[in-house]
């Protein structure tokens, strides 16, 4: 008996392990590699799918995939190439099949990752989103990135100060809507928020992205207006070493009062005759290459400018690097970084009108030293699961060594890890992370003592494709600031009440994409922002000319946009582009802005100050486009954007009151009005109209270029300015309209490694400004050579 039953139990374990082999023989596993057609290039993070089961591929190209052996159809998808179908037959066991993905020759298909944190295509995004290319830089002899911005719809730069269809005026150096981002990360100054444009390297640009509008949800506080993201480029499977030079001449203002650098022709060769006329040097080097597993970027700029406005100068170097080590086809690390160390010496205001717009004002001038480095550690690992781990981190470290009292000094520490996973089955792809960043500051600006400042953030985002048509994107973010200042501060013999601040909020996001045509989509989108008050806004003290003060009790701001747009793109042979047009409204609750005030317990100064809500409505139209026109290669970037931005507090019988007749808590509407220098509502430091235009066109050999922009006037400015700042009263008067400025540009490849390049800009030779009290270039000429090996 007892044999019978273990004869039933060993046979029964035999079946057992029998079928088990025999099941698992029937699975196959299919490996391979995802390349570019072109280049052989690995294409990382491409996703292939087996009648609707999928992966991604990793590092290396490489994926690999577990299925029940029998047929299949293997479609191949990337973002920016053409999507492959191919039928395979996989038997028990291992199987392999390389596939390599063209390009796709149409714009919309650009990849693009700032809108999500995922690769997508230009036209499925479901905000506002605008792509530069690294040839314009190149093109236009960009040497700071806020140059090349300005060739973007809706994107002004203010004396350094970034403004996306209005949400921004001028606020002094203090405070950012707009984040800068390279490469993912934050690079604005922890104790200000402003972007150091300085920083970015341009030299290795692989893309720039625009995102107009509220990105709070993804990217946190400084993203109330809009997101400009930098990415890098790393090595190819090619070495590639760069070199390029350039010079740049200004040729004089037509009102010869304002050319200081130009004598008279009595004063020919005598000591008077040794001024420098004004110009710029610079040059710089890149260089990429792969060590088996390990790949190096390393790259470096220098710059030596003397400058239109007399005594102002420049003179700095950058290096940077870029690394990356691929310990397995699905795990990698590296260490990126940056230093930035130079002079400058520049002035806030000019000293008059006439010969005095290209002289500064004593008493405003600046001369500050700097040395700024960030060092950004990464991890990438692709799991098995399809599930992607990523951290990154940086460390940022500012000292700007000046006289005035104004030195400063801060370092950052930020953090971020990610997980994201695509469930291909379902055409859906979740985000989420949290986030950490803490910095120190110590500045004589702020009372010489010390500042501490945290965030912590949580975010999730989900995007999702519904009938292959309609993309849906929906984003939570919660993010708590704290800002730690002793409790009380002594500046300049006055004690301030400060202490500890701590504050959270939650913001949202809501967006959908639905392709109606061929080339036809629709989109509209919802998102919140939040901004938390910088340490300089709330407890800066410094004099450039007029005094900048202190307000302890500045609170945050808050607000939203939401726009509804549609991108229509088209093809005429082998050129393609798109028009893309959208109308937006944006509100802000306690929008922070710097004001003339005189408070019993602040004194007389500019402050940082909550105005009240606000709100704005516009149009945004851009075009685009790249391709072949016969044998020429044609691409262009340009728009229009028109805006209304108000004061929801203003009162007309405001106007032209003393600037301390009304308070700004208890009238903001009558405070608004008397330090505005326009009788009508509109916010300072905005233009209503703007439009641009840049083309570029290739024929063998040559190339040829153009750019015009048109801004309309600065209706409104700070009302004291008319009365404070010599001649500037006198100057809007006189040049009260809009302007247009026109650059030409000429360049001839030599030979495929060298091109020699001519730029002329604001040909016209118009005179303008940008801010108040601050003239612009005029018309100036440009060498550069560019040699590739």
């Amino acid at each position: 008996m007892i044999q019978t039953h273990t004869l039933r139990v060993s046979l029964c374990a035999l079946f057992c392990v029998c079928f088990s082999f025999f099941a698992f023989s029937q699975e196959a596993t299919l490996r391979g590699i995802i390349t570019d057609a072109e280049n052989q290039e690995p294409l990382i993070g491409a996703t292939l799918q087996l009648n609707g089961q999928g992966t991604v591929t990793d590092y290396d190209g490489s994926y690999r995939i577990i299925v029940p052996a029998g047929d299949y159809e293997a479609k191949i998808t990337y973002v920016g190439y053409e999507t492959q179908s191919r039928k395979l037959t996989l038997t028990a066991g291992e199987n392999t099949a390389d596939f390599t993905l063209s390009e796709v020759a149409s714009i919309l298909n650009t990849a693009t990752v700032t809108a999500g944190k995922f690769e997508k295509p230009l036209g499925e995004v479901t905000v506002s989103l605008e792509v530069i290319k690294p040839a314009l830089l190149e093109n236009n002899n960009t040497t700071s990135v806020e140059d090349v911005l300005g060739k973007v719809s809706g994107v002004e730069i203010i004396d350094g100060q970034a403004n996306i269809r209005g949400g921004s005026g001028y606020s002094y150096g203090a405070g950012s809507r707009v984040l800068l981002l390279v490469d993912d990360l934050p690079i604005l100054q922890p104790d200000a928020g402003f972007p150091n444009w300085n920083d970015v390297p341009i030299e290795n640009i692989e893309q720039i992205e625009v995102v107009k509008g509220a990105a709070s949800a993804l990217y946190g506080s400084s993203a109330m207006n809009g997101i400009i993201n930098i990415r890098t480029g790393y090595a190819r499977a090619e070495p590639k070493t760069q070199f390029s030079t350039f010079g740049i001449v200004y040729d004089g203002y037509e009102d010869e009062q304002k050319n200081w650098w130009k004598v008279p022709d009595s004063l020919a060769g005598t000591a008077a005759d040794t001024l420098t006329v004004p110009h710029e040097f610079g040059f710089s080097a890149l260089h990429k290459q792969k060590f088996g597993k390990f790949d190096l970027v390393v790259g470096g700029f220098y710059i030596d400018r003397k400058l239109f406005r007399k005594d102002e100068f420049t003179r700095y170097g950058r290096f940077n690097f870029n690394t990356r080590y691929r310990i397995t086809d699905r795990l990698s690390f590296g260490l990126n970084g940056n230093l930035n160390a130079g002079e400058s010496q520049s002035f806030f205001y000019w000293s008059g009108n006439g010969a005095g717009t290209t002289i500064g004002n004593p008493g405003s001038d600046s001369s500050p030293k700097r040395l700024r480095y960030n060092l950004d550690p990464h991890l990438d690992y692709y799991a098995d699961n399809g599930l992607r781990h990523r951290f990154r981190g940086r460390f940022y470290h500012v000292d700007n060594s000046t006289e005035n009292n104004q030195s400063n000094g801060s370092k950052l520490f930020y953090g971020e890890y990610q997980v994201q996973q695509r469930f291909t089955e379902i055409d859906m792809t979740a985000s989420a992370g949290i986030v950490g960043q803490a910095s120190t500051v110590r500045a004589e600006l702020y009372g010489d003592t010390l500042y501490t400042a945290n965030n912590l953030a949580a975010y999730l985002q989900l995007d999702k494709k519904f009938f292959d048509r309609l993309n849906v994107s929906a984003g939570f973010r919660y993010e708590r600031n704290v800002l730690n200042a002793p409790d009380e501060i002594i500046v300049e013999n006055d004690t301030l009440i400060a202490g500890r601040e701590a504050e959270g909020r939650p913001v949202f996001r809501l967006g959908a994409n639905y392709q109606a045509g061929q080339a036809t989509f629709i989109r509209a989108s919802f998102g919140q922002g939040y901004r938390f008050p910088t340490i300089a806004e709330k407890y800066i003290r410094t004099n450039v000319g007029f005094p900048i003060g202190e307000n302890p009790e500045l609170g945050s701001e808050q607000g939203y946009t939401a726009e509804l747009g549609v991108k229509q793109g088209f093809k005429i042979r082998n050129w393609t582009g798109f028009v893309d047009a959208a109308a937006f409204y944006s509100r802000y609750t306690d929008m922070m802005e710097f004001n003339l005030i005189s408070d019993p317990s602040l004194g007389f100064a500019f402050r940082s100050i909550n105005v009240g809500n606000t709100e704005i409505r516009g149009l945004d139209v851009s075009i685009g486009g790249q391709g072949k026109i016969g044998n020429a290669e044609l691409g262009i970037i340009g728009g229009y954007t028109y805006i209304d931005p108000q004061y929801q507090d203003f009162d007309p019988e405001g106007n032209g009151a003393p600037f301390n007749r009304y308070d700004y808590r208890e009238d903001p509407a009558l405070y608004n009005a008397a330090t505005s220098s326009a009788e009508v509502n509109i916010l300072k430091y905005r233009f209503r109209h703007t439009f641009k235009m840049d083309a570029q066109l290739d024929y063998k050999r040559l190339s040829f270029g153009a750019a015009v922009a048109y801004t309309s006037f600065m209706e409104s400015i700070d009302a004291l300015f008319l009365d404070f700042i010599p001649g500037l009263r006198d100057y809007r008067e006189e040049n009260n309209e809009g302007i247009t400025l026109v650059d030409f540009r000429f360049g001839y490849q030599i030979t495929d490694a060298f091109k020699f390049s001519f730029l002329a800009k604001n040909v016209m030779n118009k005179e303008y400004i940008r801010r108040p009290a601050q003239i612009e270039a005029p018309r100036n000429f440009t060498l550069r050579a560019d040699y590739v090996f």
